[in-house]
């Protein structure tokens, strides 16, 4: 049999939550359907044949001692538009950002042209940083979103993109706002339908996702409306949840209720529902996300600077809630996962031993807090599939064939599995990201 492209080389993927698997030398073998057809380890009767056959064909790439192949990175949240603003204000207050920076630079893509230009950049900017899919919101501008996902497909990458819904008038600016729940409802099923006609243009599917932007943002009647459409489509939900001290009292205040109840209470809550940051999340919120197989998009650089909190990924995961990574640009200055994977460590070390040096080293920190880079790797590929419900973010037979194959430049010595490993971690920037690969087709 010939595949439409062979990769000979190592390979890292995530085999559980807290460990990984390394093959010294393999072929990756990817079909006309964008799927990993097979994996042939060395020992193979039938490697050499393979091998021979994909020269033969000119599909054969045969990567260098230093190259490893790596499932392709899962970015569960990040907000598109606000790429411009990268690195701007995190110093701020959470409502005193939104209402300065956020929301002005959201409203310029009522411009298309501004939102062409921004979107093209930001796609191949993420590609380059290893990113393959990746769950964005958008604005309340339909015919922005509409280029979101066209540079997606020009690109390469798969999104799953929202039109953002923010109705209440005593939370957003008058100038950026819908207009009504009702209108911010039928605006949101007009672009599923946007959208899900675009992807008839496409081999690589944008999917749309119901986005209430947040419950400050959003009346009740919005909130209602949004999740009778995520029924009726059967559509992923995006939202945030819990993610500050204020985000996580104005629920508490307006509602008399916690923000995941209030999400839950309009059928926001489901089992394709991925909520952002859950710093402030209690027992009894995992719980119910638990029990409503809900998933959780860790975002650990914009929790330093936003979340008033650190989120305990061995204690989510222990309560069996799926979890990913994501970079929340623009609470995020990276549009690199690596940084976050990092970052995602740093933060449950500082966790496990705490912050405060005037507290007893026994009751500084939380004990059982800190993940090892091999679970950041977890949330970023597998995690991060999963709750996206995409057969992906592993290299075996039968996934979706989104890789990245990265360099090693630091190579001085005979290293470990391990050591490898960690140093692609540690390490690796844009520039060591050689090839990149979204449903078998090489984007980079």
């Amino acid at each position: 049999m010939s595949y439409s492209t062979v990769i000979e080389g190592a390979s890292f993927s995530p085999s559980s939550q807290t460990e990984i698997s390394y093959q010294a030398r393999q072929l990756i073998c990817l079909d006309n359907n964008g799927y990993i057809a097979r994996v042939i380890a060395h020992t193979d009767p039938d490697y050499a044949t393979v091998k021979q056959t994909a020269q033969a064909n000119d599909t054969l790439t045969t990567l260098q001692p230093n190259q490893y192949v790596l499932p392709g990175f899962i970015d569960l949240h990040i907000h598109a538009p606000q790429w411009p603003n990268a690195g701007l204000a995190l110093d701020r207050p959470l409502n005193e950002w939104l209402d300065t920076y956020t929301f002005p630079l959201e409203a310029k893509y009522q411009d298309t042209d501004f939102a062409k230009l921004v979107y093209d950049g930001l796609i191949q900017e993420l590609l380059a940083n290893g990113t393959t899919t990746a769950l964005y919101f958008g604005t309340i501008h339909n015919a922005a979103n509409l280029e979101l996902a066209k540079a997606c497909i020009q690109y390469g990458q798969r999104g799953f993109i929202g039109k953002v819904a923010m109705d209440n008038p005593e939370q957003t600016p008058d100038y950026y706002q819908d207009a009504s729940a009702q209108v911010a409802v039928d605006q949101t099923e007009q672009f599923i339908h946007q959208l899900n006609e675009l992807n008839q243009t496409t081999d690589l599917k944008q999917t749309p996702v119901i986005t209430p932007r947040f419950v400050p943002s959003c009346t009740p009647a919005s909130l209602q409306g949004l999740g009778d459409l995520a029924r009726k489509y059967d559509l992923p939900v995006q939202s945030h949840c819990s993610e500050s001290d204020w985000e996580n009292g104005y629920a508490l205040e307006h509602y008399h209720m916690r923000d995941a109840d209030v999400l839950d209470h309009y059928g926001l809550l489901t089992d394709k529902a991925v909520m952002a940051h859950g710093t402030l999340l209690n027992d009894h919120d995992y719980d119910l996300f638990s029990q409503k197989q809900v998933a959780i998009a860790h975002c650990p650089i914009s929790n330093v600077y936003f979340g008033n909190a650190v989120l305990p990924v061995n204690r989510v995961l222990a309560h069996h809630i799926k979890t990913g990574l994501g970079t929340d640009i623009s609470g995020g200055y990276s549009p690199s996962l690596y940084q976050n994977i990092r970052q995602a460590v740093m933060s449950s070390r500082m966790l496990q031993d705490g912050v405060d040096n005037q507290l007893l080293p026994d009751k500084r920190g939380v004990d059982g807090s800190a993940i090892s880079v091999k679970t950041a790797f977890y949330l970023a590929t597998l995690g991060g599939a999963e709750s996206l419900h995409l057969q992906t973010g592993k290299i075996a037979e039968g996934y979706l064939a989104d890789l990245q194959v990265v360099s090693m430049q630091n190579d001085f010595q005979t290293e470990t599995t391990d050591n490898i490993f960690e140093k692609l971690m540690y390490q690796t920037s844009k520039a060591d990201i050689n090839q990149v690969y979204v449903q078998g087709t090489r984007v980079k």
